[in-house]
């Protein structure tokens, strides 16, 4: 039977499997998607046995491997040069690994109707996901990026790498007044890590606040948006997103997703 699967470290919390398999069954399709944890030292081993198995789709990547496995896959779509991080792995028939990132459209596809035009976007973190987002608002009409991070020097890097306007910061910085959107794009805030502490009271009254992070669903940061009366996107919409785009990628069928509402609630349940 044909399969997939998504790894990280950790990984018990991914919805991924979930998602994956309501797709299948809706589709009638045979195959099978699961869970797999994989620790930054077996990662090269896991990519080797795989590779030889025809079974085998390909893989969703989590934290913390979508930096790492740009040296272990073949990138003929030019994602290092791009976003520098990816996300999904595919197998094609003759054994080859090749890489993509489906992240920063997932991540994009809630902001259609939001007008960044002269706005600020506020980026919290610096690694792959925060990669994804950020090079997705290099294609959007936003003015200024301010990325806030423990590495400010890194998040400087990635401004200059996208060609963003804005600047880089220690994660206690204060948010600006201006901000139209504010962006978690790190683990902070996942059950059992600790929650992203930022006072929210600078941002404008229509300012929309989204945190990538799904377990738990409304995490600090959302509950703290939802009672100042902000517009929240939780991390669901991004993970649904972007997974729609990998399932087709991974099973060669278009996700069904006229069932969004029922697979929305397995998910919450």
């Amino acid at each position: 039977m044909p399969y997939a699967e998504v790894i990280g470290d950790p990984i018990a919390q991914s919805k991924s499997p979930l998602i994956h398999k309501f797709w299948l069954g809706k589709l009638g399709l045979e195959g099978d998607y699961r869970a797999h944890r994989v620790t930054a030292a077996d990662l090269p081993a896991y990519i080797a046995e795989r590779r030889d198995d025809p079974a085998w789709r390909g893989c969703n990547v989590t934290i913390p491997h979508k930096l790492a496995v740009l040296d272990l896959v073949d990138d003929p779509g030019g994602v290092r040069a791009s976003i520098g991080a990816m996300n999904t792995i595919l197998r094609g028939s003759d054994s080859t690994l090749t890489g993509t990132n489906t992240d920063a459209a997932g991540f994009f596809a809630p902001l259609t109707g939001l007008d960044l035009s002269g706005r600020t976007a506020v980026v919290v973190g610096s690694g792959g996901a925060a990669r994804a987002v950020l090079f997705a608002l290099s294609k959007s009409d936003v003015a200024r990026v301010v990325v806030l991070a423990r590495n400010p020097l890194k998040g400087a890097g990635l401004l200059a790498q996208f060609g963003l306007k804005g600047e880089a910061h220690p994660l206690a910085r204060r948010l600006p007044v201006d901000a139209a959107l504010l962006v978690n794009a790190t683990s902070l805030g996942m059950t059992g890590q600790p929650p992203l502490a930022l006072d929210l009271g600078p941002l404008p009254d229509d300012a929309l606040v989204y945190d990538i992070v799904y377990a738990p669903l409304v995490t600090p940061l959302l509950a703290e948006a939802e009672a100042r009366g902000l517009e929240t996107v939780d991390g669901l919409e991004m993970l649904v997103g972007q997974a729609a785009l990998a399932f087709e990628l991974l099973f060669g069928a278009a996700a069904p997703r006229d069932h969004d509402d029922e697979l929305r609630a397995l998910l919450t349940a």
